[in-house]
């Protein structure tokens, strides 16, 4: 669980550094729902944070709808995170 505890900070830093946020890492919950009445991001958020997971951690995000899930918190990120690296077959 280190390894997730890790990522998590790791995500929250990459989102507070790509939006230039006036918030440290530690004040996003994990399991706060990023847009609407979480942090209230908006769409321009979201392609921001989808980059930045693509640079940072080497995922990509091309369903719409996947992006939705996926994007709803910190947690959900990281979970797409971690299956996303997992070797195929």
């Amino acid at each position: 669980m280190d390894g997730n505890g890790t990522l998590l900070d790791q995500v929250k830093t990459a989102i507070v550094r790509c939006l230039r946020m006036p918030i440290t890492p530690a004040e996003i919950q994990d399991d706060m729902p990023l847009f609407d009445e979480g942090l209230g991001l908006d769409s321009i958020d979201a392609l921001e944070i989808v980059l930045e997971l693509q640079r940072s951690f080497g995922v990509e995000i091309s369903d719409e709808q996947v992006g939705k899930r996926v994007l709803h918190s910190v947690r959900t990120i990281v979970e797409f995170i971690e299956v996303s690296r997992q070797p195929t077959g």
